[in-house]
């Protein structure tokens, strides 16, 4: 096995791990004696949390769920949805109003199982009254170039929006037992898909400081929603959400741990960093670059052969120099030219099967990526510089394609130094 394919079966022993049908077998929810039980969900690995659910139910379970297009698979009742990812559009509009539909007229006996994992926020827009849909996109397309972490992109979406932030579940009168697959740095269960169904109690001028933060240029109508009480979302000691329950069914360290106990099987120490990084992708591939270069030149902090492992969720800003890739492939090519002539090969790439807008997971880097880009006559800085990381290891054949995955604990790093 070369040290590419050891890089890979690291990786998919971290997505086997985050499979979510032994999260869901592990926290199925009792129905009650009477009423009904109906399923919704949102997230890019929802069809198939649905369909593991319909394998492990026994009774009825209509309902309906909306992921990303492509990314839907066969179920025997619930309705598979599809829509647009990361950036919003028409399809989502209707899939919220869908999941609304889906629990109207539910009363105290009845079940809600909400399946919620990464990329929810996108497929759910919702606008208040007086935004539209166009607010919405601009909204999410501002939050992607911003550099804003995730759980900061959130917070501003839950009080621009009438689905998040607990919203969906607080129009209930059922339980709602959500089953999370997270893709948050630190796991908060109320930040995966921007908590349709788990309120948290971050305030409208929590968001109003993000958009002064990272100079987020919303028009006056959204700044003037996020200033009225109409944007207040429920707080989670809120009477309504008193008989729910949710928990987290997969992870990011839940799936490190695996791909960790991969490396040892082959006689190389492996070592968590993290499991909850963010940061500028170039900045984060940098850190890393240093602790493998260290390890190349002293054998320190860590003994050769050693794997260096992470998670969680970097940034890309764009600054309005839009490329072709994706943060892995940004931290990639940032991590290529730190450990150019090194004996280091590294995969990074998201566990949803989809890095950015393009058809690959991530891609590889290893001490002759610079090389052999100069012999396309590609310069890696200038590359990078225009975020262009997907022409750049398109150009090498180090593309990493796997696909979508039907789950999402977000980035994955492997770093080998030999």
């Amino acid at each position: 096995m070369n040290d590419r394919e050891l890089l890979a079966d690291l990786f998919k022993a971290a997505v086997a791990a985050a499979d979510p049908k032994e999260g869901i077998r592990r926290h199925l929810p009792v129905p009650g004696r009477s009423g009904r039980t109906v399923v919704v969900g949102a997230g890019k690995g929802a069809a198939q949390m649905a369909a593991a659910l319909e394998d492990l139910w026994d009774g009825p379970l209509p309902g309906v769920v909306v992921t990303r297009y492509g990314y839907g698979c066969a179920t025997r009742i619930v309705e598979i949805l599809e829509a647009a990812h990361p950036v919003p559009d028409a399809a989502g509009l209707v899939a919220s109003r869908r999941l609304f539909d889906a629990i109207s007229g539910l009363t105290e006996d009845d079940l809600v199982i909400a399946l919620i994992c990464g990329g929810g926020s996108a497929l759910l827009p919702a606008p208040p009254a007086g935004l539209t849909l166009a607010d919405e996109v601009a909204l999410n397309e501002e939050l992607l170039a911003s550099g804003a972490p995730i759980s900061a992109m959130n917070v501003v979406r839950k009080h621009l929006s009438t689905i998040k932030g607990g919203r969906l579940a607080a129009a209930t009168s059922a339980r709602v037992v959500s089953l999370i697959v997270s893709d948050i740095p630190g796991d908060n269960p109320a930040f995966v898909a921007s908590g349709p169904t788990v309120p948290d109690a971050t305030t409208r001028q929590d968001a109003l400081d993000i958009v002064v933060q990272y100079g987020l240029r919303l028009p006056e109508r959204m700044l003037a929603h996020l200033q009225s009480p109409a944007a207040d979302a429920p707080h989670p000691h809120d009477a309504v959400f008193s008989r729910n329950e949710h928990h987290v069914i997969a992870s990011a360290a839940v799936s490190l741990e695996a791909a960790a106990e991969v490396a040892r099987r082959h006689g190389i120490h492996a070592h968590i960093l993290s499991d909850s990084i963010e940061g500028e992708a170039q900045d984060v591939a940098r850190v890393h670059a240093a602790i493998a270069r260290e390890i190349c030149d002293r054998n320190r902090p860590f003994q050769r052969p050693a794997i260096l492992l992470s998670g969680g969720e970097t940034t890309v800003t764009l600054d309005g120099r839009g490329g072709r890739g994706g943060r892995n492939g940004e931290f990639a090519l940032s991590l290529a030219l730190s450990i150019d002539g090194y004996p280091v090969v590294a995969l990074a790439a998201d566990t949803d099967g989809i890095d950015g807008s393009e058809a690959n997971a991530g891609a590889f880097a290893d001490g002759n990526s610079v090389r052999r880009l100069r012999a396309r006559d590609l310069d890696a800085r200038l590359v990078l510089a225009g975020h262009d990381s997907f022409i750049a290891f398109e150009a090498i054949d180090d593309l990493f394609v796997t696909g979508p995955t039907g789950t999402n604990v977000n980035d994955f790093r492997a770093i080998l130094v030999r």
